[in-house]
């Protein structure tokens, strides 16, 4: 069931007193699973409805101080006035951005790992920036970030980097970033001071509860346990601490090192092997629509979404969109809202 659209704000009310209605049944905790079903789709369309509302009695409150305000003039009202119009503004633009999010997923919390491409310390430097700039975006929307795993590169940057961003929505507007990001600047690595391109890799998971039935057989993973590395105090490099699992079918490779606790890092492992899975077989199954559509599309190592030009100009330009920014120090510090609104646009038209 898709979640996304304020349009269908009526039909989602409607559901909820249904679902409300099978809630107050004195059978209801009967079939505890299905009764977690239940609360967890009202729980979702109650996202949607309550900003909705809160907004709607908002506008209606305002409406009354205009009114008020016709008849008789009031410094302290007009001032509540505008500081309300203002604030009616930012959440309507709030609730069309979330419009946009469609698909069973868009609602949950994401898991980012990024990599970079060919060129070595260059590269690698580019990840960690990417990292960084990803987790000031999430911090700047109020998502809490932690970081799962972190393999630090040997001069500067990182090898590879994994972060749970948790917050609703969180994968609805971050699956915008999915994909191959280009820098061009002058090298600080570079002693002749020559311009280079480096690339990283982006993929974005949706964090799946639990509940969703995910099949993963023991006799189909590796299990490898190693040192941790990097930060994280003395006690990382004494013990065995860090996980590595191999979901050999597949080949897909996820790996935990923060914290102490073997046993953590493996839960923490499983999780993400977890949402790995349930992403591939939703890759999979669109592939498939795709390819019945004749719409398969070529998503080659190379075909970056996205570049951030330093030099010899200053420039990000999303390649899918057209959408240009000129402060790349703005964008890099977290503030890609604009890019990640105009392909959810482009997505949902």
């Amino acid at each position: 069931m898709s979640y996304g659209g304020i349009f269908e704000i009526p039909e989602k009310l409607t559901r909820i007193d249904e679902l409300e209605e099978k809630m107050a049944s004195p059978e209801f905790w009967n079939d505890q699973e299905r009764a977690r079903e239940v609360i967890s789709e009202n729980n979702r369309l109650k996202s949607w409805t309550g900003p909705w509302t809160a907004l709607a009695k908002r506008l209606d409150d305002l409406q009354s101080i205009a009114t008020l305000l016709e008849e008789d003039s009031d410094a302290d009202l007009e001032a509540e006035l505008e500081t309300g119009l203002e604030r009616a503004e930012k959440d309507t633009d709030a609730l069309e951005l979330r419009n946009m999010l469609r698909g069973e997923d868009a609602h949950r919390s994401a898991i980012v790992t990024i990599h970079p491409g060919a060129g070595g310390t260059e590269s690698q430097d580019w990840a960690e920036m990417l990292m960084r700039m990803y987790t000031r975006w999430a911090e700047g929307h109020g998502y809490s970030v932690e970081v799962m795993d972190l393999l630090p590169g040997e001069e500067a940057g990182i090898k590879s980097a994994t972060l749970e961003i948790d917050g609703e929505f969180a994968y609805g507007y971050l699956s915008a970033e999915r994909g191959v990001h280009r820098l061009v600047r002058i090298s600080p690595f570079d002693s002749q001071g020559r311009r280079h391109t480096s690339f990283a890799s982006v993929f974005v998971y949706p964090v799946v509860e639990d509940a969703i039935e995910i099949e993963i057989n023991d006799e189909d993973l590796r299990i490898d346990t190693y040192r941790a590395s990097g930060a994280g105090g003395q006690h990382v490099n004494k013990t065995d601490s860090a996980v590595r699992i191999t979901h050999e079918p597949t080949g897909i490779v996820v790996s935990c090192q923060q914290e102490r606790s073997q046993h953590k890092n493996k839960s923490k492992a499983m999780k993400m092997l977890q949402a790995a899975l349930y992403q591939k077989a939703v890759e999979d199954r669109e592939a498939e629509r795709a390819e019945l559509e004749g719409q398969k599309t070529d998503i080659a190592w190379g075909n970056q979404i996205r570049s951030y030009v330093l030099q010899p100009y200053t420039m990000v330009k999303d390649h899918r969109t057209d959408t240009e920014i000129g402060n790349v120090d703005a964008v890099l510090d977290g503030q890609i809202d604009e890019f990640i609104e105009a392909y959810l646009q482009r997505a949902s038209a």
